[in-house]
């Protein structure tokens, strides 16, 4: 028996000798429950929310009040024209948009019907149905208010008029196929290549590497470009099957989404080398690539869980998400058909995340064997 403790104190000192294996059996525990916790939730908040009001009446003004007072809607945005409605939606700052019908009063007092357009972002079909659904039921109590003043009141109706737009169809495959890309190009990049350099140390191959006369910069730009290689003939792939298997239109700029997703390859390949460069085994790689990028990638990229129902901690967390900034430019390109300036933002972003993790994965490179 004493030999046998012996062997269970000795199991206990090598768990707690490897830090990275008490991340993964203490810290990793505590991560996911939190962000399951918070990401997985089906209400919709903060649904940000233009108003085009001709009108301008006492009725039109006490809808506005209630959408308002509704937590789950914010009036963000006045309109002017009709014609700010495609740019707004562009610009991925609202999410829906009142349009009052000219005269909504004295429709509703002289025909006892008004009409009014409730327009949704149908990029993301099951989102946008949650948040028309608030609105109608907003509506349906200002009418229940109009019953509850009189007799006469009661006749009166608002009629709602639904429009999905970029997705008339409400197909959950426009939603799910740009979070699709972004997973397998994730998966094939960086869990691929964060075993690149940890294989050549398990293979005492590494010290061929380190004679060689190539300096850590080359070496793992080498590591990266058959993967980016492989990876540009996947793209091309999906692209293909999204086209003409699942009829996912490219709405835009074709050049544009191929180089937001050549600059979205180049980052996972970063994060994969530089994993590579910390961790010291093909498995230890494995587990760190799958459990620190895949698991953020399917709670915080916007693909399944809206971002805009988590908490702000939370939100700014989905900040250094890559598949966040690359999911809702697919979005933009592929669905909306945006113009290239609306999707500056993701470029940027996505370029700054190259030099640092490039940076990163050079400085972490160690040019001495251990």
């Amino acid at each position: 028996m004493k030999q046998f403790l012996s062997f269970v104190r000795k199991e206990f000192y090598h768990i707690f000798r490897d830090k990275r294996t008490m991340l993964i059996l203490l810290v990793m525990p505590i991560v996911m429950i939190i962000l399951f916790g918070f990401a997985i939730t089906t209400e919709v908040k903060d649904t940000q929310v233009a108003v085009f009001d001709p009108s301008k009446d006492i009725a039109t003004q006490h809808i506005r009040d209630m959408f308002q007072a509704n937590r789950y809607f914010t009036i963000a945005q006045e309109l002017d024209s009709p014609d700010q409605i495609d740019r707004v939606f562009k610009e991925g700052k609202i999410n829906l948009v009142l349009v009052f019908s000219e005269n909504f009063a004295d429709n509703m007092i002289h025909t006892g019907e008004a009409t009014i357009q409730l327009l949704a972002d149908g990029t993301e079909p099951n989102q946008a149905s949650m948040r028309v659904g608030y609105a109608q039921n907003i509506l349906n109590a200002y009418q229940r208010e109009l019953a509850q003043g009189g007799s006469s009141k009661g006749s009166f109706q608002i009629v709602p008029e639904l429009w999905m737009l970029y997705n008339p169809q409400s197909k959950s495959e426009y939603n799910f196929v740009p979070g699709v890309i972004g997973m397998m190009l994730l998966l094939i990049c960086a869990m691929m290549s964060s075993i690149a350099i940890v294989r050549e140390k398990e293979m005492g191959t590494m010290e061929v590497l380190l004679a060689s006369p190539l300096p850590p910069a080359y070496i793992i730009l080498a590591k990266a470009i058959p993967y980016f290689s492989i990876s540009c003939v996947n793209l091309t792939t999906i692209l293909l099957l999204s086209a003409f298997m699942l009829h996912i239109p490219i709405a835009g700029d074709l050049l544009c989404l191929v180089a937001m997703a050549l600059c979205y390859i180049v980052v996972a390949l970063a994060l994969g080398l530089l994993i590579s460069t910390i961790v010291d085994s093909q498995l230890a790689a494995m587990l760190l690539s799958s459990l620190v990028l895949m698991i953020p990638t399917i709670l915080l990229s916007g693909t399944i869980f809206p971002i805009e129902s988590m908490p702000q901690w939370l939100q700014w967390l989905s900040a250094i998400v890559p598949a966040r900034w690359f999911v809702d430019a697919v979005r933009k390109l592929m669905i909306q058909g945006v113009e290239v300036q609306y999707v500056t933002r993701e470029f940027l972003i996505l370029g700054i995340m190259i030099v640092l993790l490039l940076t990163a994965a050079i400085k972490k490179f160690k040019i001495r064997l251990e």
